[in-house]
């Protein structure tokens, strides 16, 4: 007799337990067809050998719903498909798609199909997800209503509202999918409208506070909120299709699309008609091994009721209990699930929100938590952590920066090593304790349960020395990203406890640090990539960490060098996808656009301009926290349009996408200011000319305060400057991000001659010392504090201040607006085109890629090496769904030919498409046209 296993649902959880069953080598080849196995009830243990049918109700194999609202600008199937093209025939899986359970009969263990087929089973794995809840609202059901749950509700929503008469659109639910479904209509071109009837958003994630500033992020972006109301009718035009929604307070909000995300409920039809055991609210109930109450028959994912009596919407729990069948059906039975970390990390419409732990703990004297607050609405963060009476952290919700969520969540649970304050409040002035601090069994990656231990001992087993390997080998760090902090604190910690000096060169292409680099260019007028890797390099292609750095170098020196501009030649094969294109690049693939406003002043006349740009080019627009307006959504073959337009303006590029001066801020100081001592916004508008180009080891800002009273935050800055009645106060190495800290006092009542010679000699002497993406606070403390810059800059113990001058008086007087330079070359301009003139390698130059549509009509990304190979693969990131493979950075991994994604920097081979980060993703590739193919019109 053989054993058979049926699964019903091929979603991402039932794949999840198809792949654990291949990793457990419990499914038979496709020849075993015929071979007897044993019995499966419960406490019998199974050989080894299932062979599966998956019975799917959806048309297409398993996706990834988790980004599925990459589907919305352009993802296609095959980019969100969870499993390669032949891994069902390769395991011998019989998939039916199409044709979903109609009934399940347990005592004669069989299911039977819509189409009438009846499929025996020795195992049954129900994992049929949820459903969207749509509560009752009359004419939920009329033409322009939708749920946004499969691809199936994307297409036909998309389809819809790109109809030419389709301008709003309204979203029925305010947590974590109703938010993804606005921003899928923000995609669409819609104005938007989110309706929650909680008084807050995303209430089951965040407290008020925190909703608040998720608010005021998502307002701040044109979305209009609604809380604390409910829907009470779609109002109908008179052909029946949606014109509006009534809200239970009265108003009517004017729509031509309604999505219904309020929720979902288990999808347990077939468990209770078949008299399992289902939950007083909904859920297939099972054990802690994952079984119903008929020892034959499994559930998991979101249809079930776990043994701690929930159910679970999130995938990282469904994970963990496909795993944990998997481990009953391969013959262990050893796992068993009986609760999960629900702790979540998500980027929400451009806004950062993470929740671990329990969040919603109560407060109060009598032995509950202890709250510790941080709140900044001026900037859209708030960060709360719960403490309990040991001191242990209980929970915690991050909103607007969630950079230590990484770091905070492992602890959950655990006494903090630091004090809390540490961890939320900028300048805490202590410092964060490392991996040392976490227990072996804490969990680091909850996307797939990976602990501290499992870790370590990959690396120690492997010997791993890097973060793809630990990716590769445990999984971690390939879910939501949010524990890739922690877990190069662990690898960092782990090769120092076992001596392995962690390598000072960028990469496996130099031995030479970032400031030994620039040292070297310096002293030898290297004038190239090339150059330098023949004479200091290891060999190889170089790779998207040591490329960018020798960019930013020579565009440092190029005064000194003799160099054009950063889009010069060979110098464009080297820069990442901002500096390639000279603006930012965002989620979905298209540019953002900044200006230069020296010091916030602004002419009517220019904001007319940057004005009628946005409307001609269809650009969403946002003030900056750098007094700066930022243009979203252009496409790269846009640009010199849009520069165009600006520079007649009168403006020029702000350097946004570099690492280089920002902005230098101001406040509007003795002009206007009846307590300003000092004329800010002049001597901002001084700095940021003087410094405006200057690429640096990490991006710096600057702030000028008229007053003490300090209203332009110059004390949170790299370069800070606050007047006094005896002149200037020069603070310096601020910064916020991660690590947030005050300035120290550098020196005090300089003139302004004064202090643009010491700014001068800081940042001149930043350039030269600092190492790769080092903030000037850390590369204050590293090489010596205050009490160091003071000897060096001031003192002038090394002899070098009058030098440093001079090289910056270099730099002022050469440069040249980068937007400019590139509308001045032809041959600058030529890479802006959307696809090369016909897909060719004649049209490629060495070192970078370009798009091109092939003969068949699909667009691919062509490479060419240095030493005149080809490459062609599929020009979308898998990742994030964006046709910006192109853009990416050739290089060399371990010997391999490889391209690194613009968006998350994952690298893939160019020979075989496979993802060197995510074995389970992979390009497709293209065969290599040659110089004869024929034209192809675009």
């Amino acid at each position: 007799m053989t054993q058979n296993l049926v699964l019903i649902g091929h979603g991402m959880v039932g794949h999840r337990l198809l792949e654990s069953l291949v990793e457990r080598g419990a499914i038979a080849a496709p020849s075993d067809a015929a071979t007897p196995q044993g019995a499966t009830a419960a406490g019998e243990s199974p050989i080894p050998g299932w062979h599966v049918t998956v019975l799917a109700e959806e048309d297409r194999p398993a996706y990834d719903r988790v980004h599925l609202s990459s589907a919305f600008t352009g993802a296609t199937d095959a980019e969100l498909a969870l499993c390669d093209a032949d891994f069902i025939d390769r395991h011998g899986i019989d998939l039916r798609l199409g044709d979903p359970v109609e009934h399940i009969d347990t005592a004669g263990r069989t299911v039977t199909n819509t189409s009438g087929a009846t499929v025996p089973y020795d195992a049954l794995v129900i994992a049929t997800g949820s459903y969207s809840f749509v509560p009752p609202v009359e004419g939920a059901d009329a033409p322009g209503c939708f749920t946004y749950r499969t691809l199936y509700d994307v297409e036909t929503l998309t389809a819809y509202a790109s109809e030419e008469d389709r301008t709003t659109g309204v979203v029925i639910g305010g947590g974590l999918l109703g938010l993804e479904a606005a921003g899928a209509l923000r995609t669409l071109g819609l104005r938007t409208h989110v309706v929650e009837f909680a008084p807050r958003l995303m209430p089951l994630q965040v407290d008020d506070g925190g909703a608040a500033a998720l608010r005021a992020t998502i307002e701040s972006m044109g979305v209009a909120v609604h809380t604390g109301v409910g829907a009470s009718q779609v109002e109908t035009d008179t052909d029946g299709s949606v014109r509006g929604l009534r809200l239970s307070d009265g108003r009517v909000i004017d729509a031509d699309v309604v999505v219904f995300s309020a929720g979902v409920r288990p999808r347990d039809r077939l468990a209770r008609e078949a008299g399992l055991a289902v939950g007083d609210r909904g859920g297939v109930v099972v054990d802690e091994h994952c079984r119903t109450t008929d020892p034959y028959v499994y559930a998991v994912g979101e249809c079930a009721q776990t043994a701690d009596g929930r159910v679970y919407g999130l995938v990282a729990p469904g994970y963990q209990m496909a795993e944990t069948v998997a481990d009953a059906l391969a013959g262990e039975g050893t796992s068993v699930f009986t609760g999960a970390d629900t702790s979540t990390k998500l980027k929400l419409m451009g806004a950062d929100v993470a929740s671990f732990g329990d969040p919603f703990v109560p407060e109060g004297e009598d032995g509950g938590a202890v709250s510790v607050v941080f709140s900044d609405t001026r900037e859209g963060v708030y960060k709360k952590l719960l403490l309990g009476p040991e001191g242990q952290l209980l929970g915690g919700i991050l909103v607007g920066d969630a950079d230590a969520y990484g770091t905070l969540k492992p602890h959950a649970g655990r006494p903090l090593p630091a004090p809390p304050q540490a961890y939320v409040l900028p300048a805490s002035g202590v410092e964060l304790p490392g991996a040392d601090a976490l227990p072996d069994d804490a969990v680091v990656c909850s996307c797939h349960n990976v602990t501290k231990a499992a870790v370590r001992t990959a690396v120690t087993e492997n010997s791993l020395t890097d973060l793809g390997g630990i990716k590769r080998c445990t999984k971690a760090g390939t879910g939501c990203g949010g524990c890739l902090t922690t877990l190069q604190s662990v690898l960092d910690a782990e090769l120092a406890a076992a001596g392995i000096e962690k390598p000072k060169g960028l990469c496996e292409h130099f031995a030479l640090s970032r400031a030994e680099i620039y040292e070297t260019v310096r002293t030898e007028g290297i004038r190239s990539f090339g150059e330098l890797m023949e004479k200091h390099g290891l060999g190889g292609e170089g790779c998207a960490v040591c490329k960018p750095v020798v960019g930013n170098v020579l565009g440092t020196l190029a005064p000194e060098l003799g160099l054009r501009h950063v889009l010069d030649g060979e110098q464009a094969a080297l820069q990442d996808s901002n500096d390639l294109f000279l603006a930012n690049l965002q989620k979905d693939g298209t540019y953002s656009v900044v200006p230069r406003v020296p010091g916030g002043e602004i002419t009517p006349a220019q904001l007319i301009a940057i004005g009628e740009v946005a409307r001609d080019f269809d650009l969403y627009t946002k003030i900056t926290g750098g007094q700066r307006i930022d243009l979203f959504g252009a496409r790269a073959d846009q640009l010199p349009a849009i520069w165009r337009r600006l520079v007649d303006a009168g403006l020029e590029s702000g350097h946004a996408y570099g690492k280089s001066l920002r902005t230098v801020k101001s406040c509007v100081g003795a002009r206007f200011c009846r307590f300003g001592q000092g004329d800010s916004v002049q001597l901002a508008i001084d700095l940021e000319l003087r410094y405006r180009g200057l690429r640096t080891p990490h991006k710096i800002k600057g702030g000028v305060s008229g007053c003490l009273r300090e209203c332009a935050e110059a004390r949170g800055k790299d370069i800070g400057v606050i007047a006094t009645a005896g002149g200037w106060n020069l603070y310096v190495g601020g910064n916020g991000g991660t690590t947030p800290r005050h300035a120290d006092l550098l020196a005090a009542d300089l003139t302004p001659a004064e202090l643009l010679r010491l700014v001068d000699r800081f940042l001149m002497y930043y350039l030269r010392t600092g190492e790769r993406l080092e903030r000037t606070a850390p590369w204050c403390e590293r090489i010596g504090g205050l009490d160091h810059l003071k000897s060096v800059l001031i003192d002038d113990s090394l002899g070098i201040c009058a030098e440093l001058e001079a090289q910056m008086d270099r730099h002022a007087a050469a440069y040249q607006d980068e937007w400019q330079a590139v509308l001045d070359d032809p041959q600058a301009l030529a890479r802006f085109e959307r696809h090369l003139p016909r897909p060719s390698p004649e049209f490629l130059e060495p070192g970078r890629g370009r798009a091109a549509v092939l003969p068949d009509g699909s667009e691919a990304a062509l490479f060419k090496d240095r030493g005149g190979t080809v490459y062609a693969v599929g020009n979308r990131d898998p990742f994030s769904g964006t046709d910006v493979i192109a853009h990416g950075i050739l290089g060399t991994r371990d010997g391999r030919p490889v391209v690194a994604s613009p968006m998350h920097k994952q690298e893939f081979d160019l020979r075989t498409g496979a993802c060197l980060d995510d074995p389970s993703v992979a390009l497709p590739v293209h065969e290599v046209p040659t110089s004869e193919a024929s034209a192809h019109e675009v």
